[in-house]
């Protein structure tokens, strides 16, 4: 048995796995684009103080901190003793961290960089980020965000742009079937004033967000252990309970929120939303009073995407006031983004089999090695035939016929190219559909118009 392996909570990706999710990154990316984000990329690494605070006590607690070294990893010894708790000794020692998240970091870019940037700054980032998580289904400690941010405007039509983008994304990925959900932090402020639980929202919002995870009772006995009354647990269960179309369920919160002034503001935006998805034909939309995205930046708009046939969300993103605040920005940057689980869809088009044949093709022609005089014409042809956006290659070595078939086969290439001495002479290329079997006999400039770009 192997004694090679990798830490749970990650997974190595092949060559077919990079072609599949290479996919899904172009089609995410050029969405991007076409609505005008423009690309960044932050170290994997942030100091410990950039990220800490920023992610509720939960998140604090998965953020992968970095062992110190030499007389730092002596005091965290020393800390240890002390503390007698690792995570008290690792945060006062950590002094780099691994990325949570990408929103953090991209407010510690704006800020840092914020004499070189014109506002309001749209951005895209497709990176790797770290959790210390319990892996589970859908769950992983090492996984892609794709994130479009755009911050330095308060409009709300910037939340319009992010919900045209989620449609066209998951169009373009054959997942028309997935359910946006939208809330707004607001809204969740003004409910726990109106339960008589105004300093405690924070504390309903993280109880709010397992709803999706576990049943009414079990949530309702979380918010009593956080500190939240019998009088407004009893008050918060028509609003848990909430149903109907989008209208109705806004008219009742309105209703709720009657003497909340920020509650009314959060209805405000929300019926915006709402009535811009509608006009815009969207009938995937669902007004979500329960949403709650336990992320302490949050501040106005949260979205989620779901698919009924994937347990977790695989899109999430909300507007952020002032997270560039904290990191010292000359003024005030309010930020709304996105951020697409890659690694979820993946999972859930594999489940599905959405992902194109084409895309585990790493080579279109193969060409079979009859030896030295016959390669000197094809690595000429090869070049031909890339310059047309062909993918070919050549078996390095004269081995059976057999041998660099069954190699065609196990690599899923497309076509075989075969040039022997016949070939040579008519200067032509017999190509074997490895599909079908078909063969036919070509030239380079036929092929190339076959199947060139």
């Amino acid at each position: 048995m192997s004694k090679a392996g990798i830490p749970k909570g990650t997974r190595d990706f092949g060559p077919v796995e990079m072609g599949r999710r290479n996919y899904i990154f172009d089609q995410i990316k050029e969405v991007f684009r076409l609505h005008g984000f423009s690309q960044i990329e932050t170290p994997a690494m942030e100091r410990t103080d950039v990220l800490l605070g920023k992610y509720g006590e939960e998140g604090d607690r998965l953020i992968f901190k970095i062992m110190p070294r030499g007389r730092k990893l002596n005091q965290l010894k020393t800390e240890l003793e002390k503390d007698q708790t690792a995570e008290v000794a690792a945060n006062k020692t950590a002094e780099e961290a691994l990325r949570y998240d990408l929103t953090v970091p991209f407010a510690r870019f704006v800020v840092q960089h914020q004499n070189d940037i014109s506002f309001p700054f749209k951005r895209y980032q497709i990176q790797p980020v770290w959790r210390a998580d319990k892996p589970q289904k859908g769950r992983y400690r090492e996984f892609y965000q794709c994130d479009v941010d755009c911050i330095g405007s308060d409009s709300l039509l910037n939340e319009i742009e992010l919900i045209n983008i989620m449609q066209e994304v998951y169009e373009r990925l054959n997942l028309p079937d997935v359910t946006i959900k939208l809330n707004n932090r607001k809204i969740l402020a003004g409910i726990a004033e109106a339960i008589g639980e105004k300093d405690n929202m924070m504390e309903i919002t993280i109880a709010l967000d397992k709803l999706d995870k576990m049943p009414v009772e079990k949530v309702n006995e979380e918010l009593k252990n956080r500190g939240i009354s019998e009088e407004a647990i009893e008050k918060l269960q028509p609003i848990m309970n909430l149903s109907g179309s989008n209208e109705q369920k806004m008219d009742t919160i309105a209703d709720v929120l009657a003497d909340s002034e920020i509650g009314q503001k959060g209805v405000e935006e929300m019926t915006f939303m709402l009535g811009q998805a509608d006009a815009m034909g969207y009938k995937n939309i669902d007004f979500e009073v329960t949403l709650a995205r336990g992320l302490n930046y949050y501040t106005g708009a949260i979205f989620e995407v779901t698919h009924p046939d994937f347990p977790s969300s695989i899109t999430g993103g909300g507007r952020y006031d002032d997270l560039t605040g904290v990191f010292g920005a000359k003024e005030k940057l309010s930020g709304v983004g996105i951020s697409f689980g890659a690694d979820r869809i993946y999972d859930l088009m594999l489940q599905k089999e959405l992902f194109p044949e084409s895309v585990e093709n790493v080579t279109d022609i193969l060409f079979v090695n009859f030896g030295d005089n016959e390669a000197a014409q094809v690595l000429k042809w090869m070049k031909q035939l890339r310059e047309a956006g062909i993918k070919t290659e050549l078996y390095p070595d004269t081995a059976k016929m057999k041998k660099q078939m069954k190699f065609a086969n196990d690599k899923n290439v497309r076509f075989v190219g075969m040039v022997g001495e016949d070939e040579l002479n008519k200067q032509e290329i017999t190509l074997k559909n490895m599909k079908t079997g078909e063969q036919e006999s070509l030239t380079v400039e036929a092929i190339c118009e076959k199947l060139g770009k």
